[in-house]
């Protein structure tokens, strides 16, 4: 049964919160799930000591990393650098591909890099990574979970209208829906919600909907909205049956991250996550 940990937003920086920091630690080495992704933003202002402290945070997991860089992790104030070698740093600290495909026991992964040096916050994915994703889905092995990650959102979330979605953003999801993509994974709005992609962006038939997990900010004082001043992270666990995802809080009298809501959602009908076809109603 793969296990997901999905941590975003860290913002080593001025913002960055050691204690929530530990408290992953100690939640990944109890969980021990299959692979943790990193959905961006792992620096406040792209410095290199704050990518040097997130590389060393990093290197304390045991599990594979997925991970994308987020809009932060381009230097905002040295324009040179900005528009001339905008993800040196990152490339040299977290990862030196800005695009990836991870094959794991049971899933496949394809991370995106969504952002951009010409814009200070909203992301974009281009034709040419749409074209990269499909390859490398169309080449997974059948029964995969299939698990798309970017650091800006695909899905509006519930309580703030005014943060638009990505340009683009339907025609993605049609082409994960016909990917039998299972799941999304992203961060960038400080706030977690989960839902199915058909709730924001309704299609003609609810076998083609997309599990959305937004993670909020996991270890800095930059909760936004209805997790203002707090930190969230997800752990999802998938089988036969369901997505069952778990949505994480921090709370100060716990003193760690601690489940505040549970999302369960049916797997595709027509795909096993060992690679046999679902049985029919007949055959069952």
């Amino acid at each position: 049964m793969p296990e997901i940990l999905h941590v975003s937003d860290l913002h080593f920086g001025p913002p960055f919160l050691r204690d929530r920091a530990a408290a992953v630690r100690r939640l990944a080495e109890r969980g021990r799930p299959d692979v943790i992704v990193v959905s961006g933003d792992f620096t406040q202002r792209a410095r290199p000591s704050q990518f040097e402290a997130a590389a060393a945070y990093l290197a304390e997991f045991e599990a594979p990393l997925v991970v994308t860089p987020g809009n932060h992790d381009v230097p905002m104030y040295r324009i040179h650098e900005r528009f001339l070698s905008p993800y040196r740093l990152y490339r040299r600290y977290i990862d030196d591909r800005l695009d990836s495909v991870h094959s794991l026991p049971g899933m496949t992964i394809v991370s995106l890099n969504s952002t951009r040096s010409f814009t200070l916050s909203n992301g974009r994915l281009t034709r040419r990574q749409l074209e990269f994703a499909g390859e490398a889905l169309e080449a997974s092995p059948r029964g995969d979970l299939r698990v798309v990650v970017t650091h800006h959102h695909l899905a509006p979330p519930p309580d703030f209208a005014r943060d638009h979605v990505m340009p683009g953003a339907r025609r993605a999801l049609r082409l994960f829906q016909s990917l039998d993509v299972h799941l999304i994974l992203a961060g960038h709005m400080h706030r977690g919600y989960v839902g199915d992609s058909l709730d924001f962006f309704p299609g003609e038939s609810r076998e083609e909907g997309i599990v959305v997990v937004q993670c909020g900010t996991t270890t800095s004082a930059r909760g936004r909205g209805r997790e203002r001043l707090g930190n969230s992270l997800n752990y999802i666990a998938v089988d036969r049956e369901e997505i069952h995802v778990t949505h994480y809080l921090w709370r100060d009298e716990g003193h760690g991250f601690w489940p505040h809501s549970e999302h369960r959602f049916a797997t595709r009908p027509d795909v096993w996550l060992d690679g046999t076809d679902a049985p029919t109603v007949e055959e069952a």
